[in-house]
């Protein structure tokens, strides 16, 4: 048996789970508990609090999702001042073998720690199992990557996918891409704009001033709070929440209409990325939006804007789709990381 660390590190918050592997890989989850990031000067003392906590020996393997881009085994946290290097945290640390990888890297290894019971299948398809994986996640951004089979195992590689050029496809569609230009004095804009947490704000902003449907005033004065702490670092109101939540109970007219240009936006991006790997192992929707909107999910729209590529069509009808119900994935994939290590 192997003693495990796996952490999924970000701005705000820290997860630390303490896991067993088994020869088989089997792992067993012993001790996790979450902290918050800002309140330490770095990752080491988190570590040492936690294993302390823990009442534990020296994990032999460790493995961190980081909530930003990994080169040559450092990171710099966008939203911390810390600077992690995997040669210091394994000297200070004690830990024999340390990997930083990206929090959507993280993603894709997890994968390969889900039950069924984790998963929802939107499109069966047809599995091909030594075809590419894909993920995609739209949460606070839009996220996305790939899996390649190499012998016995799948290597995960992230993308900055999420910040390639929108492609808007409707004259509804061009309108908000020329809103989003003008509205930010910007040349472009990028998918993840109008595909993530912000994007629904963003779209509902565009619904609202072009007066498509009349706002609400439950709505508007959610929306308002948010507009107004503009360039804070933390928010007191999530407005994309709200708005979905009035879309699911249909109880706004204009939220409805503002998660339905969402979906089909995500159906659209996500058909892209399948045009691109033909990830006929599966692609699978991370983040934490999906989960919380399935029926809208499943109405059938994200679907038919998934395969809406012309004389592709059939090509995408085949690949299996799943959403990604587990909102901790991503420390499983840490751990599933370590144990590969």
């Amino acid at each position: 048996m192997t003693l495990l660390l796996a952490g999924d590190i970000g701005g705000t918050k820290t997860i630390l789970r303490l896991v067993e592997s088994s020869d088989s890989l089997e792992l067993k989850t012993l001790y996790e508990e979450s902290y918050r990031s800002g309140d330490f000067p770095d990752l080491v003392p988190i570590v040492q609090k936690f294993l302390a906590a823990a009442n534990t020996s020296t994990p032999e393997k460790a493995c961190f999702g980081i909530a930003g881009p990994v080169v040559k085994n450092t990171a710099r946290l966008t939203n911390l001042t810390w600077f992690l290097d995997t040669e210091r945290l394994a000297q200070e640390l004690g830990i024999l073998s340390i990997s930083l990888i990206n929090d959507f890297a993280a993603v894709g290894y997890g994968i390969f720690g889900l039950t069924k019971q984790d998963l929802l299948t939107l499109q069966v398809g047809k599995h091909q199992p030594e075809a590419p994986m894909a993920v995609i996640g739209a949460g606070t951004g839009l996220g996305q990557g790939f899996l390649i089979k190499t012998g016995n195992h799948y290597h995960v590689f992230p993308s900055e996918g999420g910040h390639a050029d929108f492609a808007p496809r409707t004259e509804l569609e061009f309108q908000l891409l020329k809103y989003l230009l003008d509205k930010h004095g910007i040349q472009r804009a990028s998918v993840e704009r109008v595909v993530s947490g912000l994007g629904i704000t963003s779209i509902y902003q565009f619904l609202r001033d072009r007066q498509l449907a009349t706002e609400s005033p439950e709505i508007a004065q959610v929306v308002r709070s948010w507009e107004q702490e503009a360039g804070k670092s933390e928010k007191t109101v999530d407005p994309g929440a709200v708005i979905g939540s009035a879309a699911l109970a249909k109880s706004d007219r204009l939220s409805e209409q503002t998660m339905q240009l969402f979906i089909e936006a995500y159906g659209a991006e996500t058909g892209n990325l399948a045009l691109k790997l033909l990830p006929h192992g599966g692609l699978y929707i991370a983040g934490g939006i999906a989960p919380k909107i399935l029926p809208l999910m499943q109405n059938g729209s994200f679907l038919l804007n998934f395969t809406q590529k012309g004389r592709m069509r059939s090509i995408l009808e085949e690949i299996p789709v799943h959403i990604i119900l587990n909102q901790q994935v991503g420390l499983i994939g840490a751990a599933v990381c370590a144990a590969r290590l």
